[in-house]
């Protein structure tokens, strides 16, 4: 929606702060391990999840050594665990949270408390999820002839696309996610991001400051969680309410 940004865009502005402090290594080691104990197996090949994991580490400039590890603490057994929580965050923002951890009721106590603190709640499984479909995410870049770079997409055949005010939103289906940027690649796309997502079916717009702050600082707490691997939400904020938060930040 153009002159909206979606949580799917507004948070690649954190991780690409925490990638800078270097906070993010350790979270994806975490999603590598997963991959392998899920995904069925080391062959990134066959093992899609596995794959995109590793991209996203190599995005991310993480070591190779960190990546070499994370892959043989899954063989040896490591009992590491993934787990997605569903609630209601502030002004009923629907929310998922994905984990990985050793120890289940530690993590889900602390996001608990994370969600009670704002006056939201943690539902059970499907209390929101059913508002959300596994789509591959790949962020573009967008130029200033947008016109032309839309119709380029639904040529190669992407055909769900938003459209916001400096970066373009293409979702294809998570099988086809490494296909598909490799090609917008190939084709001289500017690839900001592109990785496994929730999206969601219907957005909640948010047009208040002070409430769009509440929820972004929300959404933040959960995902400075160490346990916590990504975090989705339904939410939409109007770009001049996010300009607005960004200058008094």
């Amino acid at each position: 929606m153009s002159g909206h940004s979606h949580y799917a865009t507004i948070k690649r502005q954190k991780e690409v702060k925490d990638t800078a402090k270097g906070k993010i290594f350790s979270k994806l080691g975490r999603a590598i391990s997963i991959a392998v104990k899920t995904g069925g197996g080391i062959d990134p090949n066959t093992n899609y999840k596995l794959r995109m994991a590793v991209d996203a580490a190599r995005s991310a400039n993480t070591p190779k050594d960190n990546i070499d590890r994370a892959i043989s603490r899954a063989q040896g057994g490591e009992d590491m665990q993934e787990v997605v929580y569903e609630g209601f965050g502030p002004y009923g923002i629907a929310v998922m949270v994905e984990v990985a951890t050793d120890n289940r009721n530690r993590t889900g106590q602390e996001i608990k408390n994370l969600f009670e603190r704002v006056g939201g709640s943690l539902g059970g499984p499907g209390s929101v999820s059913f508002n959300f479909e596994p789509k591959g995410l790949i962020l573009i870049d967008k130029p200033q002839n947008s016109d032309e770079m839309m119709l380029k997409l639904i040529d190669l055949g992407i055909e769900d696309i938003d459209e916001g005010e400096s970066v373009i939103e293409t979702y294809v289906s998570q099988v086809r996610l490494h296909e598909m940027t490799e090609k917008l690649k190939e084709e001289g796309f500017k690839i900001i991001s592109s990785e496994l997502t929730q999206k969601p079916v219907n957005y909640q717009t948010i047009n208040d400051v002070d409430k769009a702050s509440k929820v972004l600082n929300f959404l933040n707490l959960l995902n400075d969680n160490g346990d916590v691997q990504k975090v989705f939400a339904n939410l939409d904020i109007p770009e001049n309410i996010i300009k607005s938060i960004s200058s008094s930040s």
